[in-house]
């Protein structure tokens, strides 16, 4: 899959980037000298984009939408966790390591190599379902999906919701943190029965949860 436009830009962060970023990235304080990125170039090459897709989207959006509004106004597909990749056959999720695992390889950790290392990935038949992962994540984007949040569970349990696959967030916007999942509309009402049985030990224990689309998931406006 050849992609129609790329952009690629570079941000002076205001402070020294570290060694260990420098050399991680190649990036280095001199290449980053005076630069910004024009707020109205983002929104001009965003304006007719339908899906915005990153292999880790909870940390992408949250970045690109506090520097740039625009992103806030489109859907987000997450290549990490939207596709299965274990059900495929794959031992890791990592952008290299699924790249490897398909016989290509690419020079890493520049945002423009990856956008183009998913993308072809993406484009790829998977192992064993034999759909792309791009048909996977247009599938999952037009779905809706509870996100759940495991307020006050307690400590000895947190293994057993990291096996499960919720996730720690950290306490923000004034709420405290918790262990949160997203589960498809029709796993919804078994997740609940199993925090309740399983976590909360009350059967009527209330759970926060919020139905969301993929224009707020992986969003601040998420958690609000």
């Amino acid at each position: 899959m050849t992609p129609a436009a790329s952009f690629d830009r570079l941000r002076d962060p205001g402070r020294p980037i570290s060694a260990d970023v420098s050399q991680l990235t190649g990036i280095t304080d001199q290449m980053v000298f005076g630069k910004s990125i024009d707020p109205a170039e983002v929104a001009s090459f965003l304006e007719g984009a339908a899906l915005v897709i990153a292999h880790n989207s909870s940390f992408d959006r949250l970045f690109c939408e506090r520097i740039f509004p625009d992103f806030a106004d489109k859907p987000w597909a997450c290549s990490l966790r939207e596709v299965d990749w274990k059900a495929e056959g794959f031992d890791s999720a990592r952008l290299s390591h699924l790249a490897g695992a398909c016989g290509f390889f690419f020079d890493g950790h520049r945002a423009l190599n990856d956008c183009k290392a998913a993308l072809e990935l993406l484009s790829r038949p998977l192992p064993r379902s034999g759909r792309t992962g791009m048909s996977v994540l247009l599938q999952s984007a037009r779905r809706s999906r509870w996100r759940i949040r495991a307020v006050n569970s307690p400590y000895y349990l947190r293994d057993v919701l990291k096996q499960r696959g919720y996730r720690w967030e950290a306490a923000q916007l004034g709420r405290a943190g918790a262990w949160w999942t997203e589960v498809e509309e029709e796993v919804f009402d078994a997740e609940c029965r199993f925090l309740r049985s399983e976590v909360y030990r009350r059967s009527d224990a209330a759970i926060e949860t919020r139905l969301l689309t993929a224009f707020e998931r992986y969003s601040v406006r998420s958690a609000a």
